[in-house]
């Protein structure tokens, strides 16, 4: 099998364990812990295990002689606030107020702002198909953000939906610079300090609510949760999210956001835990179009 291949497989399990996320993380916030006091959990474990990994790793002589150049720093400083610190904070206050099928909705702009921010950044050229895309699939974020009131534990479905759409643009900002690094360094020489910039920086915002949760009530399987959260939701994702750059570009990475909505909307329903609404398909069908016109290409 090509390395592209499994590139492409990589990717898809990455939508898979997000799709599933949407509903297991709600099932612990914000019953259980607070947004903030929960990405302590969820970076700092995650800290951890990226750093156990690399020191597990230095026996192989390219992770261990390899050096980060100083003029590079900056860039992991940026890639820790909009791929860790931004993305996090305001992925998991907007699910606590929202409902998983909205958020996993509106995670499909990333594609489409992936493709603005390269043009910008990277000076790609836009056509107009590409234009129409955007266009179509802005107004389908806006749609939900606007009227999307979902059933189910949504407390603030409007503020929720937005702040996941400012997950969505700081997650599509990182995939953009992430990918210089990828293309210089070996994933586990600057992942780790990535995850510990990051970490350092969500700190201030979840230390009081991280604090505030009581571990005494918590239930047996939301312990499984937290766990399933830390190393396939973060550590894994990530780890396999930038394994995947080394084949593929940034665009085609945020493409299979587009689908974790269908995984999340399965799991979701399946359990129970929410149901579609006509604003919610409407807004869908809009977005998935934005997402078919940036992404599709004639042969």
């Amino acid at each position: 099998m090509s390395k592209r291949k499994l590139a492409l497989i990589a990717a898809t399990f990455v939508s898979i364990i997000y799709g599933i996320t949407f509903t297991i993380a709600k099932d612990v916030m914000p019953k259980y812990a607070g947004a903030f006091g929960f990405i302590i959990i969820r970076v700092g474990g995650a800290t951890i295990l990226f750093w156990l990994f690399w020191l597990l790793n230095r026996r192989s002589k390219e992770i261990r002689d390899e050096k980060i150049d100083r003029a590079d720093y900056p860039r992991i400083i940026w890639c820790g606030f909009f791929g860790v610190a931004l993305n996090m904070l305001s992925f998991f206050k907007g699910l606590s107020l929202t409902s998983p099928i909205s958020a996993s909705v509106l995670m499909v702009s990333t594609p489409i702002i992936v493709l603005v921010l390269s043009a910008i950044i990277l000076k790609e050229r836009m056509k107009k198909r590409k234009i129409l895309g955007i266009v179509l699939g802005l107004i389908g974020t806006t749609f939900l953000i606007l009227y999307g009131k979902s059933v189910g534990n949504a407390t603030n479905a409007s503020l929720g939906n937005f702040l996941v759409f400012v997950n969505a643009a700081s997650y599509g900002l990182y995939l953009v610079i992430v990918k210089k690094l990828m293309d210089k360094y070996n994933a586990f020489t600057f992942v780790k300090w990535i995850y510990l910039i990051g970490f350092i920086m969500v700190l201030p915002f979840g230390w009081k609510e991280f604090q505030a949760i009581d571990w005494s009530i918590m239930p047996i399987d939301n312990y499984w949760k937290i766990g399933f959260i830390i190393v396939f939701s973060t550590f894994l994702t990530y780890l396999l999210n930038l394994l995947s750059m080394k084949e593929l570009k940034p665009t085609t990475i945020a493409v299979f956001v587009y689908l974790q909505p269908f995984f999340a909307t399965i799991f979701a329903i399946s359990l129970g835990k929410d149901e579609l609404t006509l604003v919610k398909i409407i807004s869908a069908i809009l977005i998935f179009t934005g997402v078919y016109l940036v992404s599709h290409k004639k042969k």
